[in-house]
């Protein structure tokens, strides 16, 4: 098997990164300067789910083609972790090596629900310290018109959602960064400042929540090496606050 150089490595990194979350984490920054020269950041919104089209099939489409399409960076990822033996020998699975597998569900299901709730509670009370600070937006989770698709939308949404961070940003950047000499503190201080800074169009609040989630979710990687019982509890966080809102949002007071 032939091993990549560093050099190698490094390029690869910022091309996954620049099709994916680094890309993300760009357009997130420009995004929140945007709003803090437009207004006091406590006035502006950030809309999580929003409709494409205003014809119900064509919003459908292209809802179901940005979640298909997002998830390209991680069929890549895919491939570059994959071990390629010259013919006739088997490679390791680079769903293995990631914990990304279907190995232990019972296992990962209880893990992926307890790292939900030690993260979800949390949240909502910095997300409300955040908003009485003033520096949080207002987050709508979902904009999209009530179709029958909607609900399972959000949820392919929330599912995609997961995969992509917990994959990416997670199993992928510390294999990588650790290939690159770095220590294991030092690569999941890079990987948790790469997740808050994609949710910095949300304001500073999201910034420091995801930052310290990202940090607890890859200091259990490293001790657990499975990456799905991450992608459960993201998925979960997320089809709450996305499915919550739609259904309940706007009778709260929360719209």
């Amino acid at each position: 098997m032939l091993v990549p150089s560093r050099r190698r490595l490094r390029i690869e990194v910022w091309i996954v990164l620049g099709l994916s979350l680094g890309q993300s984490a760009v357009y997130s920054v420009v995004q929140l300067l945007d709003k803090m020269t437009r207004a006091p950041l406590a006035e502006g919104t950030s809309t999580l789910n929003r409709s494409q089209s205003t014809r119900e099939y064509f919003d459908l489409t292209y809802q179901l083609l940005d979640i298909v399409f997002a998830l390209v960076p991680v069929l890549l990822v895919i491939y570059f972790l994959t071990e390629h033996r010259p013919a006739g020998e088997s490679g390791a699975s680079a769903f293995r090596k990631l914990g990304f597998n279907f190995a232990r569900p019972g296992k990962d299901l209880l893990q992926g629900l307890g790292l939900a709730a030690l993260i979800g509670i949390p949240s909502l009370g910095l997300y409300a310290a955040g908003r009485a600070l003033g520096i949080t937006t207002a987050i709508i989770p979902s904009a999209l018109d009530a179709y029958w698709w909607t609900i399972p939308v959000l949820i392919l949404s929330a599912v995609r959602h997961g995969i992509v961070e917990e994959v990416i940003v997670v199993g992928y950047l510390l294999d990588r960064l650790g290939k690159f000499g770095w220590s294991m503190p030092l690569a999941i201080f890079a990987s948790s400042m790469l997740r808050g800074s994609y949710h910095l169009y949300q304001g500073f609040g999201p910034f420091i929540g995801n930052a310290v989630m990202g940090a607890v979710f890859a200091w259990i990687y490293t001790k657990t090496r499975r990456v799905m019982p991450l992608v459960i509890a993201h998925a979960l966080l997320d089809i709450v606050a996305f499915v919550g809102f739609s259904l309940f949002g706007k009778a709260m007071g929360l719209g």
